[in-house]
């Protein structure tokens, strides 16, 4: 039994699947880029520091919002219960930075206030957020 020689067509690659493919992978790298690089904390204005240096090791973020509330890693906080939980989280990280998110906008007294709760921590590393100009 013969068969029938089918024509040689030269190779062709089809574009719309190649293109397809490449925006769906396009598409993954721009939305994992914009959640690697979205701070943490609620969205505050950062006062604006030339001599600021970001941190590389853990971090534990106290935010005070614009209008005073304290949140400790995205979690509303009062002030006299903020050294026990930091001291929580401290004792299953000792070498974590706390680093205080201010808004611009809140006054350098209560800043004072939530450093001066934290101190009573002992070994407590202190960093301020600040944005590069």
């Amino acid at each position: 039994m013969r068969l029938p020689e089918d024509p040689d067509l030269p190779p062709q690659i089809y574009l719309a699947p190649l293109i397809d493919v490449i925006f769906a992978l396009l598409t993954f790298f721009i939305m994992s880029t914009l959640f690697l690089t979205r701070s943490q904390g609620l969205p505050v204005a950062l006062p604006k520091a030339v001599t600021a240096e970001s941190q590389k090791v853990s971090q534990v973020v106290i935010t005070i919002t614009p209008n005073g509330e304290l949140a400790l890693d995205k979690k509303p906080m009062n002030i006299s219960t903020l050294p026990a939980a930091v001291r929580e989280i401290l004792g299953r990280n000792p070498k974590a930075v706390v680093v205080i998110n201010a808004d611009e906008k809140v006054p350098h007294g209560q800043v004072i206030t939530v450093m001066d709760r934290l101190r009573s921590i002992p070994n407590i590393r202190l960093a301020i957020a600040t944005r590069q100009p």
